[in-house]
């Protein structure tokens, strides 16, 4: 049998959800204004927290970044569907593959945990607001993100060069949309029984770790706002908290059935549409959680229309 992956000339061939729609073309428009959605939105809170100096505080510096890597994962994906569908092929290079593999692992990583350190973020402002600006100044906020972007780029690399290097010899079809690992693994030839398990066990670190400490903040948080005496500080503490837990649980929710749940488990259409589900929906989801119902953010944008000062707080 013939290892056709021995050159980078060789191509994939991706089935992904345009193919088994029987409206292709208004699954493609809907891809298309979502994404749009989401590059304006992301792009406009990006610059919303760029230009206006009062929201330069930890938390909307951790948002900002929230923004970029949303940005950054549907861009990976939509503009490359609506080329596909408009030339009538869906065909990706050897090279891009593995480096569409690697943008998805990178920014997907880097995302898992950055919100657990944005749930830290709120608890550390709820139960020790005269301290916040101590234990989240400046230096450790950036050390965060630079965390995030450090951990979850060497692990994207790492799996990218080791499931690329095997020999594909079965098909040149993937039944995916996007060069995600698991179905691209599923075209190797040899026994991957081994790596397969390595991959699980990453995929255990960088989602159940991050996941858990998110959910060890917020009950934490959950007992400290019961004992705020203030109707009024109650209800912004939870509002502000359920903006975040709205995303992580958009976000965690199809990354943990898409990763975690055995193959046997599995099917293609199923795993297509949860990948458009957390590549392409919940980017375009999240500015909209965060803006529509955070005060700061719409005083900001005020200001920048000329309408009104911004006036964010803690």
């Amino acid at each position: 049998m013939k290892l056709w992956n021995t050159t980078l000339e060789n191509s994939f061939i991706l089935i992904g959800i345009l193919q088994d729609s029987k409206y292709p073309g208004l699954l493609c428009a809907t891809i298309t204004f979502l994404y749009l959605v989401a590059v304006t939105s992301n792009g406009l809170l990006l610059l919303l927290i760029a230009m206006d100096k009062r929201l330069h505080v930890p938390m909307y510096v951790l948002l900002s970044q929230l923004s970029l890597m949303d940005l950054l994962l549907t861009t990976v994906i939509s503009p490359k569907i609506l080329v596909d569908y408009l030339h009538g092929q869906s065909t990706i290079s050897f090279s891009g593959c593995g480096f569409q593999m690697f943008l998805l692992l990178t920014v997907g990583g880097a995302e898992d945990i950055l919100l657990a350190f944005m749930a830290y973020d709120r608890y550390v402002a709820i139960q020790h607001p005269l301290n916040y600006m101590v234990f989240m100044r400046p230096k450790i906020c950036w050390s965060m993100v630079a965390t995030s972007w450090l951990l979850a780029s060497m692990n994207a690399l790492v799996h990218t060069i080791y499931t690329m290097h095997f020999p594909f010899c079965r098909t040149q079809v993937i039944s995916h949309l996007l060069c995600e690992l698991p179905p691209v693994l599923k075209l190797a030839c040899g026994d991957t029984t081994k790596y397969q398990f390595v991959v699980y066990t990453m995929g255990v670190t960088f989602l159940l770790i991050p996941l858990s400490a998110i959910l060890a903040s917020y009950t934490l948080i959950l007992t400290a706002v019961f004992h705020i005496s203030s109707t009024q500080g109650r209800k912004k503490a939870l509002l502000t908290c359920s903006s975040h837990l709205t995303v992580v649980g958009l976000y965690y929710g199809a990354v943990l059935f898409m990763y975690l749940l055995p193959s046997a488990y599995h099917n293609p259409h199923q795993d297509n549409i949860l990948s458009v589900f957390y590549t392409i929906i919940t980017p375009t989801m999240n500015p909209l959680i965060y803006s529509l119902r955070n005060k700061d953010v719409l005083g900001a944008l005020k200001k920048l229309l000329g309408k009104g000062p911004s006036a964010p707080k803690l």
